[in-house]
């Protein structure tokens, strides 16, 4: 797939009246703790499609409105991370492939994604901070079609967020660059966590969300006990043993998945069987563990589970909030033993560590990281996108229930959405299916020794 970039601009926010002063806002407790990179997403759609000209419209309109991507990440006067509103802009590239969609469509849509899917969207390999903060590329094709490609830096917004600006640009761009006045982002993140006083610190916050920073060391493998002899090299020997492959579950699989879970709750809590959530990652979980060949290791496993803190505390959060409101869950297990009981066992783990991170464990985080703790100890976030590895250990990056299908430029909704490859072994993207009937799509990168022996029981019921 060849792709020609033949355009890139930098698109400013467009105002109805004077552009307001700059000013510099914060980063909230919640966006530094969080991972310092650019997540990049793909869409494709079907033609018809809007034209340059309305597409970059509607993106200048909307970066109005949500003021930070179009901003530059620094040091504000009072010394603290932050995004510094300036207008300088967001980057659109114009690209092409002179061939149809089809073409490319094995690229992105085959059991195993390819790293070719990275064409399609800005790079974001070693992006420095002082760049744009939102990047995209939109990538015509000769039949019509139009794939998005966007790479969206992480400190600014989670993954609820960042659907709903591109929700608001296609609605931006359908409209004529008018976007209605109702339904606008909250965004107040430098003022609305304001820790308690006196503060409660009533979790440890240090090896969940934060850590010591680590010694410089070399990259294992991430295979109990062996070393690589080219971890000296870094990262890139890492790379290229880790490949991603895509699993379709059906809406009867992942039903048959909760009824196995769910039948092993005492009678009490039978008619609040496990969700979707807790009985897909508890079989993945599970899956991954026995593939890695972990099942007889005298290891501990554990899940870094992203969790919404938005409906979570007290009171809530409007779900349009724009910023990071996420902390995670860390169910562990010995790994022999999460191989050998049913999967309802790892289902009660995940959903107990979830459950624990409410209000008050919300409330417990803002006051410890606004407390100087942080910033006297050397801490950093265990939120680590250098980690390439995290074997034993798994992540679960659930994009179900959230709005990215929502996106509609004027020709119709995304005939497909999809992560860009990630080559970071365990780290696990679910996705619903384009397919729209319930299904879920799941990429799971891990090495490729361990990633055959997955394929072949990653649909066994347990």
């Amino acid at each position: 797939m060849k792709v020609k970039v033949e355009s890139s601009r930098i698109v400013k926010p467009l105002y109805d009246a004077a552009a307001p002063a700059p000013e510099w806002m914060p980063l909230s407790v919640f966006d530094t703790a969080t991972y310092d990179e650019s997540i990049a997403i793909i869409y494709a759609f079907r033609p018809p499609n809007p034209p340059s000209a309305a597409m970059e419209l509607g993106l200048a309109r909307t970066l109005a409105v949500y003021r930070e991507w179009a901003g530059r990440l620094g040091v504000g006067p009072d010394g603290r991370r932050s995004v510094l509103l300036s207008d300088a802009g967001a980057r659109l590239d114009e690209a092409a492939v002179d061939a149809p969609l089809a073409a490319a469509a094995p690229f992105i849509i085959r059991r195993r994604p390819s790293p070719e899917v990275k064409r399609l969207h800005p790079s974001v390999d070693g992006a420095p901070a002082e760049e744009e903060l939102l990047r995209v590329q939109v990538t015509r094709f000769s039949c019509g079609s139009m794939v998005l490609g966007v790479a969206a830096h992480h400190r600014v917004a989670d993954g609820q967020a960042t659907a709903g600006f591109l929700v608001a640009w296609g609605l931006a761009t359908r409209r004529g660059g008018l976007l209605p006045a109702v339904g606008v982002p909250v965004r107040d993140r430098a003022t609305r966590f304001v820790p308690r006083d006196p503060p409660l610190v009533e979790f440890p916050h240090r090896e969940t969300e934060y850590k010591a920073p680590p010694p410089p060391a070399k990259i294992k493998s991430g295979v109990a006990g062996e070393d690589d002899d080219d971890d000296e090299l870094g990262a890139a020997p890492a790379h290229d043993k880790i490949k991603m492959h895509k699993v379709h579950y059906t809406k009867d699989f992942v039903a048959r998945l909760k009824s196995r879970a769910s039948s092993g709750l005492p009678p009490s809590r039978r008619g609040r069987g496990y969700t979707t959530f807790e009985s897909l990652v508890a079989h993945l979980w599970r899956a991954v563990t026995a593939a890695r060949g972990l099942g007889a290791a005298a290891t501990t496993t554990r899940v870094r589970i992203a969790v919404n803190g938005r409906a979570r505390m007290r009171p809530p959060v409007p779900r349009d909030y724009f910023g990071n409101l996420v902390l995670w869950a860390f169910p562990r297990c010995d790994a022999g033993e999460l191989v050998a009981r049913p999967s309802h066992h790892a289902a009660e783990l995940i959903h107990r560590a979830v459950a624990g991170i409410d209000d008050a464990y919300f409330r417990s985080f803002v006051d410890f990281a606004s407390s100087g703790a942080v910033e006297a100890e050397g801490l950093v976030p265990t939120a680590d996108a250098g980690e390439v590895v995290v074997c034993p250990d798994m992540e679960v990056d659930s994009w179900l229930g959230m709005s990215f299908y929502d996106l509609d430029f004027g020709g119709g909704c995304p005939l497909y959405f999809m992560p860009s490859y990630l080559a970071m072994e365990g780290t696990i993207f679910l996705v619903p299916s384009f397919l729209g009937d319930g299904s879920i799509d799941v990429y799971v990168p891990l090495f490729e020794n361990h990633l055959e022996e997955f394929k072949k029981i990653c649909y066994n019921i347990a």
